[in-house]
Parts: C-alpha cells; structure tokens; sequence
C-alpha cells in the first residue's frame, strides 16, 4: 500500500476508478451526500455553493489568482494520531477554464493550517470517485479544503459522497490501494515495449520505456542492418500507478515507410523487431472472424478450412460418450429447487443444439451469446454504412464452409449463433413461452483436456431470465434488418422473434438468474438489473421498425439520458453503453434532438478517453472500477476503444482514429508484461489460453489456440489456483501469466474475440 509520503514524493497524481462511494455512519465528514443540503460544507466568497442534483457545487470566480485562495472545506471529527485513514469522494468539473486538476488537502482546523495530507486529484466532466489513503500523524480534529482557484475563467466543481475513514472499513478501497503498484526501483530486462505486430503507415508510433532516469533518453529506429530511420528524445512520464514502472514515450510518427525488420534502440536497449504495414489490421480481422467457426458446437471442423491441427468431430451431437444437445432436459431436483425455487416447471426437451462454446469449457450462454453476435453483426453494419468497400462485406474473406453461398461471411457467422438463440426461446403453450432459457452446460464441471465430442457429463438448460430473453429480442431485431438484404425469411422469422420476447420480458420484468455455488459445471451469468437490457432490445427494436411505441419505452428507460459511458467499459452485464452506440451510428428513426443527444454523449466519452490516454504511459483507454484491473481487461479496453471509433465515424475527426490505433497498440505488446496478448501476432504473445480443447500445454498432440484469439488480461481479483499461487502480491496490469490453468487471467472467450474482431475491422478499414 502506498502513503501519502510516497505519493507526494513522487508527484503522482492520482486517477479515478468507477466505482461509487456510499458516506458510510463511522465517516468523520457528516452530511457528505448532501442529502441534506450543504450540511457543515463552507466556502470562500469567490466560490457559490449550491446542491444541485444532490451534488454539492461550487460555481468558482473567474480571475482567482492563487489556487488556495478558492476553497471548499469541510471541518471533520476526530483523527487518531498513528491511524491510516481513507479520504474517499466523486468529483467533476466543467467549463471551458476547468482544471484538469485540482489540490484535496487536510489541514489543521486553525492558523498557521499545518498539513496533514495533500494529493493532486484528477478531474474530468464526468462524475468519477477518488480514494486516497494516508497515515495521519497528530490527533485530533482536521479540516478538508479542496483547492479550487488558478483558473483565468469562471468553472464549476460539484462533488458528492464525501467520506473519511479508517482504512480497511471499505473492502473495495483496501483492493484498490493494495493494488497501485509500488514504484519499481530497479531497471527491468527489455525495457522497450510497442506494438509488436506493426504500425499503420499512417498512423501514430509510439512505444513505452521502462527506465528511472529522470531525464529524457535519446532513441533511434534502426532496420536490421543497423541503418536508422528515424531518432528522438523520449517523453518523461513518470511512474505509472498501475504497474510501478517508471516510464518514458518514445514518439517515431513521422516513419512511414513500409518495412517489417524496424526496431526501437535506446541506449544499449533494443526493442522486439516490428513492422510498418497498412495490410496489419485486415489480417487481424480475418483471423478474428474465422476464430468462431472452430468455436462451432455440433458441427465437423474441417481441418481444410480451420487448418490440419484444428481439426475434430461435431460436438455435442450424442454420439457416445456424448450426451447431445438435440434433446436437452431442464435442471431438476434438489439443485434447480434451490436456484429457482420449487414453482419452476420445465417438461419434456428441447433442441439446443449449434451456436457457440462460450469459452475454454462447454457451456452455451444466451447473455454472453447476445452481446457476442451482437458485436460481430455490429462490425458488419459499421462496414456498410461507413466503409462500403470493405472486404468484410464480401463473401469470402473469412475461412467459413458457408463461403460462395453470395452472403456475407460475418452474417454467416453470425446465422449459427442465432439459429441457436432462436432454439432457446420456450415455445408456445409451454410456462413462461416467449421467454428465453437462460443457458445450457454440463451438470458439472470436466477437466482439462476435454474435446467437446469426448464431453460425458449430462447436459440441463437453465430457467429463463429476463436478461436473457432481452438479449435475444435486442440480437433478433438487429439481425433482422441485415439480414432482410440476402434472406427475407429468415429476417422475418428474427423481427417476429424479437416482438416475441420482447413481449414476454415485459411479462416478466424480474426473472433474475441467481447466482450459485460455482459447482454446476457453468458460469452463473447472473444479473439482477435488467433495465439497460430493456434500453438496449427497445433501441434496437426502433431501429429496425421506426416503431414510437419503442421510443416511448427508450424515453422512459433510466438510462435514456444518463451517460452510460465510462473508463471500466461495458460487457455483457452492461449493455447501455453498446446500445448507445447503436442509437448514435444508426439511430435513423429518432427525432433529430434525440439523435444528436445520443450522438453527443458518444463524442463526450470519447472526449474524455482520448484524454485519459493522453495521461496514461501504456497508451490503453481504461479506468478500472477502484483502479483494479478486472477480469477481461484487456476486451473493456476494447470495448473504450469502440467507443473513439464511434466518435470518429460521427464526426471524421482524425484524434479519434489515432485514439484507437494507439489504444490497439497496449494488446499487441505496448504493455507491462512485454507480451502482444492476440495469438499469432508479435514476436512473443500468449498461446496457452485456458481452453479445453486448445490444450497444447497439456497434450502437445492438441494445439494451442489458433490466430487471432484474444486472452482476457491482467486481473488483480486472483480466481484460480495457477494465478493464485504465482501471481501473489502482483498489482494492476501485472496480474497476468500465460498459463492455461490460470483461467481468471488467461480464458478466451466469444464476446472477447467478438469485440476484437469489431475493432480489427474499423481500424482496417479507417484509413
């Protein structure tokens, strides 16, 4: 954990995570929600205070010279000497004179205001919550003054859930500070790390060096036979809070020519060998998109089109010692009397066979299956509304058998995923018809190796669930329309499916799916708040039919106006922010105030992203909820960097493109464990992501897992036993090792390699 002393020390400047801050009783600032007005919170004249939306706001005077000579405080209880303590609150600031950042201090109550604790804090325009601990070295009470002036123009600063308290009282601030890596004080083996894979001619370069020096370094980039190219002076960045490396950024952006045997030198350091190449991304999004079709359940995998090594039978089909999806029966018994209660019942069977494995195991999940698709069918739309050259519109630029059959590769793709979600939804004339199951695996779990054909356990659908039948409307709606062009039928079938069980969800608003011990051979997938799964099947549902009775449910939703954009990213359990950007690229059938709000709020959130990079030394695009990196960071960084992507199709402005090919970079080996995390690509990248059936690690006779797999990334929250062990004490981005049994850092996934796919496709063709 690091004190205050050391922070100061080093000048950081702490960044937000996500995460919101309740004022709990034991705080020793009373009334800091303000739900009761300002409570004891005061200020100096030139600052107007105001509770607005709950928030306190200070509208600060233009012209205030001195940053301590704008202030507003707050006197607090009583500090024990020797104590640590976390000062915790959500802040932001607007205006077109708004800091960046601002000054958190806590001082004695009285003259000469001795300090006690002080920290530059970040601010953006979105509301964002700060911890800071520190250890408090005199007893007694303190004030809190937040320093406000220094700007030539009028701003305003609100805050909200102001708190102060031992440390320890709040789990998730203790995982976060435990987790800001201690400065690294001794020099590193490969210090250089960049993209691995290559840059585009045009794009921006630049690469991370891990190094004290406290001066800039003079750098080169050299081909293979020593001539150089190009020369500079790194950027001093300082110590990065995430990893604990002291950085330097090293920008080559004028090299254009095309060459693939370019490297970084910086003193005796050489970084990996790298290419400059405009053909990098099209690969990329080929091997992204072929990914899926080994992912196939119930179908042969031609070894002619996945390649030799990836060839095996159809799983799941009920050829022994398979059990088959062809005729899947509900959980019973006392398991599915405790998840669902005893009032739950499922007759006879059903055919769930095809779609996707979810991941390195078995199972078929409709919510994760939902937000997978969806992105797939996203990247098709985005191409042929914004790049209608693109070869991603073609039938044959993927390795699929359906290739020559005049579709669309990433609809062929996307058919069997939603062939299968189709199957999902309970006929008519049964409990809860219209409604979707919400998954199907194995009753429990199987070791590793497992091919899916060898897959002996018993297989049992789960009960439906709110969520999962709202992704399904949301995917149905979506398809409908892309598919409408090249098979009618099908898109009717998809409309009338969406109709369907968007109909029933509003029957059944509150079918959460519980979460369970973990030993029931699946994922949980559970959720208890549907309403931004409402927001997304009614905003698809409007684009495909222009129908006002959807816009009437959008305008209602929650999360019609709220940002649902931030530095965490979104997933499958958050799916407001991906219906936002559907609303805002294809949104067509909104009013125009509508749409340029939706539109707006894209750009915003990419406004703030594009400057987060800009302060970040690895060049990601991620704010991890209570700065821990989560489990999947590497597909939320992702998920950011679509974001940029939107903003830069909705308004052609070139820093956003730049965001995004920067933010790429971090995945392809600019990153802490000098590593490209996307299989296939760089000079050393991840090949033992935890599968099944991907188990060369295991069984050199099986393979590891083809191009273009994506591996989840650093998780601080340590899951299983492998990271457990030899990742202990690891913070931030560092949490990571290239183990398959290390499933909580290191599983591929369908909704990973989804988001990839979308991404790899617009960098490849926004040139």
């Amino acid at each position: 954990m690091m004190t205050s002393p050391i922070l100061a020390a080093l000048g950081l400047v702490l960044a937000f995570g996500t995460s919101a801050f309740a004022a709990p009783s034991s705080s020793l600032v009373r009334g800091g929600d303000f739900s009761n007005g300002k409570a004891g919170f005061w200020s100096t004249d030139n600052v107007r205070l105001a509770v607005r939306s709950g928030q306190l706001c200070g509208d600060v005077s233009a012209g205030v010279e001195k940053p301590w000579d704008a202030l507003i405080g707050v006197d607090t209880g009583e500090l024990k000497a020797g104590q640590s303590y976390v000062l915790g609150f959500e802040a932001r600031a607007t205006g077109n004179d708004a800091p960046d950042r601002i000054k958190v201090m806590l001082q004695d109550p009285k003259a000469p205001w001795a300090e006690r604790f002080a920290a530059p804090v970040e601010v953006t325009e979105a509301l964002e919550p700060a911890s800071l601990p520190f250890s408090n070295a005199r007893a007694g009470r303190a004030q809190l003054v937040f320093q406000l002036g220094g700007q030539q123009g009028a701003w305003r600063f609100c805050i909200d859930n102001v708190k102060l308290s031992p440390a320890g009282e709040n789990q998730a601030e203790t995982r976060m500070n435990q987790n800001r890596a201690a400065p690294v004080l001794e020099p590193v083996a490969d210090p250089v790390r960049l993209n691995q894979a290559g840059f585009l001619p045009g794009g921006s370069k630049r690469a991370t060096i891990i190094s004290l020096s406290k001066t800039p370094l003079r750098f080169q980039i050299v081909d293979g036979a020593g001539k150089v190219f190009g020369e500079g002076e790194t950027e001093v960045r300082g110590v990065d809070p995430a990893s604990g490396y002291s950085l330097h950024v090293a920008d080559f952006t004028p090299l254009t020519r095309p060459g693939g045997d370019y490297r970084l030198v910086a003193g005796e350091a050489a970084g990996p060998a790298f290419a400059i190449d405009s053909d990098l991304y099209r690969r990329l999004s080929v091997d992204a998109l072929s990914w899926f079709y080994p992912q196939r359940s119930g179908i042969v995998i031609d070894g002619a089109i996945a390649g030799a090594a990836y060839a095996r039978p159809a799983g799941h089909v009920g050829v022994d010692p398979n059990r088959g999806d062809g005729a899947v029966a509900c959980l019973t018994g006392p398991v599915a009397a405790k998840l669902y209660g005893k009032d739950w019942q499922c007759k006879g069977t059903r055919d769930v066979s095809g779609g996707w494995y979810d991941a390195g195991d078995h199972g078929k999940y409709v919510v994760n299956g939902g937000i997978s698709v969806a992105q797939m069918m996203a990247a098709f739309e985005r191409a042929k509304r914004f790049a209608p050259k693109s070869p991603l519109l073609s039938d044959g630029f993927a390795r699929l058998p359906e290739r020559g059959n005049g579709v669309p590769d990433g609809l062929d793709e996307a058919r069997w995923e939603l062939e299968f979600l189709l199957k999902m939804i309970v006929p008519d004339g049964e409990p809860l018809s219209g409604m979707a199951y919400h998954k199907v695996h194995d009753i429990g779990w199987t070791g590793l190796p497992m091919l899916p054909h060898l897959d002996p356990k018993e297989r049992a659908l789960h009960r439906p669930s709110t969520a999962a039948t709202l992704d399904v409307a949301a995917v149905a709606a979506q398809g409908a329309r892309l598919f409408r062009p090249y098979d009618a039928a099908f898109a009717d079938r998809l409309l009338a499916a969406a109709r369907t069980a968007y109909g029933a969800a509003q029957k059944h608003p509150d079918l959460f799916a519980p979460v369970s011990d973990g030993q029931q051979g699946g994922g949980d997938y559970d959720d208890d708040d549907v309403s931004d799964e409402f927001y997304w099947a009614a905003a698809e549902l409007l684009i495909t039919t222009g129908d006002t009775a959807y816009l009437e449910a959008l305008r209602v939703s929650p999360h019609w106006k709220r940002d649902p954009f931030d530095g965490a990213g979104f997933d499958w359990r958050n799916v407001a922010g991906f219906a936002r950007l559907e609303l805002a690229l294809y949104g067509d059938p909104l009013p125009d105030a509508d749409r340029q709000m939706a539109r707006a709020s894209v750009i915003s959130a990419a406004d703030r992203f594009v400057s987060y990079q800009k302060k970040q030394g690895f060049g990601y695009i991620y704010r991890p909820k209570g700065g821990i990196f989560a489990w999947g960071s590497n597909h939320l960084m992702l998920q950011n960097l679509l974001v940029t992507a939107a903003a830069f199709d909705l308004t052609g402005e070139k820093h956003y493109l730049a965001a995004a090919r920067e933010a790429m970079d971090y995945l392809l080996g600019r990153n802490p464990m000098n590593i490209s995390y996307i299989t296939g690509y760089g000079t050393a990248f991840a090949h033992n992501q935890h599968s099944r059936w991907y188990a060369h690690q295991l069984n050199p006779a099986l393979p590891s897992p083809p191009a273009g797999s994506l591996a989840g990334g650093p998780n601080a929250t340590l899951a299983d036993p492998v990271a457990l062990e030899k990742l202990a004490g690891c913070a931030g981005s560092r949490c990571y090792i290239d183990d398959i049994g290390a499933w909580g850092v290191n599983e591929i996934t369908i909704n990973w390699n989804a988001a990839l796919l979308q991404a790899a496709s617009f960098l490849a063709d926004a040139q």
